[in-house]
């Protein structure tokens, strides 16, 4: 009986290094996080629009095509290995579900987001409804325009609820297991997050401000908000982790203000995003402002 009482502090004390050590930073999964997330999502559209298009016809899946379906493979490992990593114990039937959703979600978004690309090359303008543009005007029989605006209610609406619901979802499951009474992991954030903070905010902000996901997103912070302040009242702190990701959260709410306060006054735009909310798409923006640029006799790519 003496030796057991004499062992059991010691397995807690093991148990406790044992948490401060999974919750070091991992450097390795945020890395191929980020880069993942820039190269496949973010380089995708740029992707079609860089690469020959006669290697990829408009009737064949694209270069920016196998980029979403890789996408859709490693962002959910990467996820779970994250998960697999928390020095906590999570709900593991809610993460898998999450990871379903988000999988379905994003095929969903993928076969939409394909063909809304395709039509870019006949002239469709991004920073219009469905129905203002001319080569959707000019559809016969009219009926055909009730079968892209339910395209588009695949790829903007459906497709990106089931995809970035369970996403952000994902992510505060994780953050509700960084958190740890280790003062000592509480000194300073690693000089890796700090390098990867800025690309990591940059792309949650092309994510929210691409996605029309602002609600979503603004949500999603006020939850990593209330779980640091009911931790810290038991006398949790966020290990490197999860500062990294609460402080890359702070940094994207900035990037949107002065992505919005750049654009308040953009007329064209305006009309497209009325409403209280307005964000503007990256994308919009390019095909609205930019892609004559891009256009050897200034037509729309």
């Amino acid at each position: 009986m003496k030796e057991s009482a004499f062992v059991q502090p010691r397995h807690g004390a093991a148990q406790e290094n044992e948490a401060c050590r999974n919750s070091r930073f991992h450097f390795d999964l945020w890395f191929y996080f980020t880069l993942q997330n820039w190269v496949l999502d973010f380089g995708r559209p740029i992707a079609m629009i860089v690469l020959p298009l006669e290697w990829f016809p408009l009737n064949k899946p694209s270069a920016g095509d196998y980029f979403h379906m890789a996408y859709n493979v490693i962002t959910p490992f990467i996820l779970l290995k994250l998960i697999e990593r928390s020095p906590k114990t999570l709900p593991r039937s809610m993460v898998y579900i999450c990871i379903i959703m988000f999988v379905m979600g994003a095929s969903i978004h993928l076969v939409g987001d394909s063909v809304n690309h395709r039509l870019i090359f006949s002239g469709y303008q991004l920073h219009l409804s469905v129905r203002e543009n001319p080569i959707i005007q000019n559809l016969k029989p009219e009926t055909l325009i009730d079968s892209f605006e339910l395209l588009y209610y695949y790829d903007e609406y459906l497709g990106h609820s089931m995809w970035y619901i369970p996403f952000f979802l994902i992510l505060c499951i994780y953050f509700s297991g960084c958190f740890i009474p280790c003062k000592e992991e509480q000194q300073r954030i690693p000089m890796a997050a700090l390098l990867l903070i800025g690309p990591s905010s940059l792309y949650y902000w092309y994510l929210v401000t691409e996605g029309q996901i602002f609600i979503l997103f603004i949500f999603t912070f006020f939850a990593l908000m209330a779980l640091v302040m009911h931790q810290k009242r038991k006398g949790l702190l966020m290990d490197s982790n999860g500062r990294f990701l609460f402080y890359s959260f702070i940094i994207t709410l900035v990037l949107i203000a002065l992505w919005v306060g750049w654009l308040w006054n953009d007329k064209i735009l305006r009309k497209k995003y009325p409403g209280i909310i307005y964000i503007p798409e990256p994308w919009a923006f390019y095909t609205l402002h930019m892609s004559s640029l891009h256009s050897p006799k200034g037509e729309s790519i």
